[in-house]
């Protein structure tokens, strides 16, 4: 069975709907032999990225960057990693109320940096998520997930 690792940071109540979200996406019933696994960035370890086959990483944009949680989870396991990750698949959701693009420049560096591929576009919201900004968290969950499929 393959493990799709989810890597969140959700410190508000905004976060937190698009993270069920995704969850709803990627343990939907039609995708079958993939295993989801969440961790809080701030318990996230090198193990648990190792034994991960693909990824999805959440966080809010905070003063224009990811999450000091998500930094932590990559600062703690980069070089653990770095070789041992190369070419799986990822995806990514981020919240902020302006100015996301430097946390999206720090995921794609990071990402690059680790030779992970992307499997879908970066959801981005901003405020309240909508009906759609919803159901682009769970297109996100669900397509990373079945690229999972065996």
């Amino acid at each position: 069975m393959k493990r799709l690792l989810v890597v969140h940071h959700t410190p508000s109540p905004h976060c937190h709907e698009m993270f069920e979200a995704v969850l709803a996406g990627a343990t939907d019933p039609e995708i079958d032999g993939v295993e989801v696994v969440r961790r809080p960035a701030l318990t996230c370890s090198a193990a648990d990225m190792l034994e991960a086959d693909g990824y999805l990483l959440g966080s809010p944009a905070n003063l224009g960057y990811i999450s000091g949680a998500l930094k932590h989870a990559f600062d703690q396991s980069y070089y653990q990693i770095l070789d041992a990750t190369r070419g799986r698949p990822f995806g990514v959701y981020l919240h902020g109320n302006e100015g996301t693009e430097g946390a999206q420049r720090a995921v794609d560096g990071i990402t690059a940096g680790l030779g992970w591929l992307r499997a879908a576009e970066t959801v981005i919201v901003s405020g309240k998520p909508t009906k759609d900004d919803l159901e682009a968290c769970w297109n996100l969950g669900a397509t990373v997930a079945a690229q999972l499929m065996e």
